[in-house]
């Protein structure tokens, strides 16, 4: 979804830290080389807290190039207005299967409620420098209509386009992840395509560690926890395997904005297996001819 605004704070409070003193002109030195030690001694505490507290030990994040577009194909951005008309990189999208079928995360149509959020019609799909629109009326979406909510493991759509991509775009194949095993702990590339707010670049990609693989939950589908780098704007983004197989997509951080050791009880990734109803929605539509 489009990236949120900085929150407000309000103007900062005219206050003194200490209450006036008068200090004899013998004093003042001690006095301020007394501060000065207090406030080092500060400085150093919080400089070894920053240390330690940035979001992750180091920063393997690399812009994108020609090369991984090539490698990680299908890789595509959901460019949608906003509703003040201005044209935003709402997250990334991936043509999977077929030329004209495009999945990404329900969340960019839906909140967590499953109430409209933002029309189809207000959306294009961006890949190879080519512009693509959706056919409004394809939308499917991965929460069951019996359901109150949108989980992390239902929190996909797809959409047909309107015209296919030309033959040089290249979908990713249908994912297949059967021999990913519930409980492994193994290394993935996280590819970005549309960027997120915890990093400079227009799109990267970054080697990083899935954590644990859940067992599975709504949609007979596993979530996954990931310690990649990930911010506002970020859902979306495809966990490949290091030879190049796309298995999960990214849909939600739990605390992944805050600036805190990774912790994969309390602080992670999270992204949906690519299986289950997923999977069978991904074959089913890709099998049928338009």
């Amino acid at each position: 979804m489009p990236k949120p605004l900085s929150p407000m704070t309000s103007p900062p409070r005219r206050h003194r830290l200490f209450p006036p003193v008068i200090l004899r002109s013998t004093a003042f030195p001690v006095a301020a080389l007394v501060m000065l030690m207090l406030l080092g001694v500060t400085f150093a505490r919080i400089g070894a807290q920053t240390a330690h507290a940035a979001l992750y030990p180091d920063d393997r994040r690399q812009a994108m190039t020609e090369a991984d577009a090539s490698r990680f194909a299908g890789a595509g951005v959901l460019m949608c207005y906003s509703d003040f008309g201005t044209l935003e990189r709402a997250a990334a999208a991936w043509l999977v299967g077929s030329h004209d079928l495009v999945v990404m995360n329900a969340h960019n149509f839906v909140d967590r409620r499953l109430v409209p959020t933002h029309p189809v019609t207000n959306c294009f799909f961006r890949i190879a420098g080519g512009d693509y629109y959706f056919d409004e009326n394809s939308l499917r979406i991965g929460a069951s209509v019996e359901s109150k909510a949108l989980h992390i493991t239902d929190d996909w759509a797809l959409l047909r386009l309107l015209q296919p991509t030309p033959e040089t775009v290249k979908p990713q194949p249908a994912p297949d992840v059967s021999d990913v095993a519930t409980g492994a702990r193994f290394k993935v590339v996280m590819v970005s395509p549309a960027g997120h707010s915890n990093t400079r670049l227009v799109a990267s990609t970054e080697s990083c560690d899935v954590y644990r693989v859940d067992e599975p939950t709504e949609g007979h589908i596993r979530r996954v926890r990931h310690d990649c780098n990930d911010g506002y704007g970020g859902s979306g983004s495809g966990l490949f395997t290091e030879d190049g197989r796309l298995i999960a997509m990214h849909s939600a951080s739990l605390d992944m904005n805050q600036k805190r050791p990774f912790d994969p009880e309390t602080h992670y990734g999270s992204a949906m297996l690519f299986e289950g109803e997923l999977a069978e929605a991904i074959r089913d539509a890709a099998s049928k001819p338009r």
